[in-house]
């Protein structure tokens, strides 16, 4: 598929008499500004140009029905191209819906549940007990930033407080992490991509995403966040008809993913420029 077809049949697509009453429900007015972003991404990205338009604009829609700019540069949520193996054996390329570390943080204070989100990796030296009983881990930072910085990581921690009180902690070493990159992620495995390349800044949002699904009673939008996160959506504006790509495929964008890094290392909510 040429990119110009692409970019046509995605307008055919967004013209389409049902496809515009999907999106009046969830952008109501801002319909047209919403068609020319859809557009405007995909123009300006040639693999992203090359993708089928029912994957991109499933992708959009869910940035959509999240109330999620689309726009790299502020670090929200992008829409992805990947190669998806085929019975054949072929390649088709099709979007996929990433959501960052900043989206994540924004559904969090969006749904006014949280008092504090935050996460960091931690250091070699800096846990000082574990009660395997209660879970509970206790740890001693090391102040000095130089002199931390010249450690280990030896893991990664999230945590959270909600404004009720409710608190809690979870924790992954570095080897559980990197574990959890070779399962979820065939780039990794193959060396490169967005793990490889920045392994804390993954690592970070890995986090913030588990901590949530597995901790916190979550908020529609943020169980849409979490289900959608990572995935081709399938149905348009269905987020619950989705299929998970990376842990199948490598991308095929690898400038965009790397583009990506440099505006998705958020660890809390007072990091995120809402």
């Amino acid at each position: 598929m040429s990119n110009l077809t692409t970019v046509r049949e995605l307008k055919g697509l967004l013209d389409n008499p049902l496809v515009q009453e999907k999106l009046k429900a969830i952008v109501g007015k801002n319909i047209g500004a919403f068609t020319t972003s859809v557009v405007q991404i995909t123009s300006q990205n040639d693999m992203l140009s090359k993708a089928e338009p029912n994957s991109i604009l499933g992708a959009a829609m869910t940035a959509a029905t999240l109330n999620l700019p689309l726009n790299n540069a502020l670090g929200f949520c992008y829409v992805v191209p990947f190669n998806e193996k085929q019975k054949d054996g072929s390649y088709k390329v099709k979007a996929q819906f990433i959501l960052g570390s900043k989206g994540y943080i924004q559904l969090a204070q969006r749904s006014n549940q949280f008092e504090t989100l935050h996460t960091t990796d931690v250091r070699e030296g800096e846990i000082l007990s574990k009660n395997r009983l209660t879970g509970k881990i206790e740890f001693q930072w090391t102040e000095d930033d130089d002199e931390r910085n010249k450690k280990q990581i030896i893991g990664y921690v999230a945590y959270f407080k909600l404004l009720n009180g409710y608190e809690d902690t979870l924790f992954m070493t570095a080897k559980e992490m990197e574990a959890h990159a070779k399962k979820f992620s065939q780039t990794y495995k193959k060396g490169f991509g967005v793990w490889k390349d920045d392994f804390p800044s993954m690592a970070t949002k890995t986090m913030i995403k588990l901590l949530l699904s597995k901790k916190v009673p979550l908020s529609i939008e943020l169980e849409t966040a979490v289900r959608t996160d990572q995935a081709i959506v399938n149905e348009l504006g269905e987020a619950e008809d989705v299929t998970y790509a990376d842990n199948e495929t490598p991308e095929v964008d690898p400038e965009l993913e790397r583009m990506k890094l440099l505006v998705d290392d958020v660890k809390t909510m007072e990091d995120a420029e809402f």
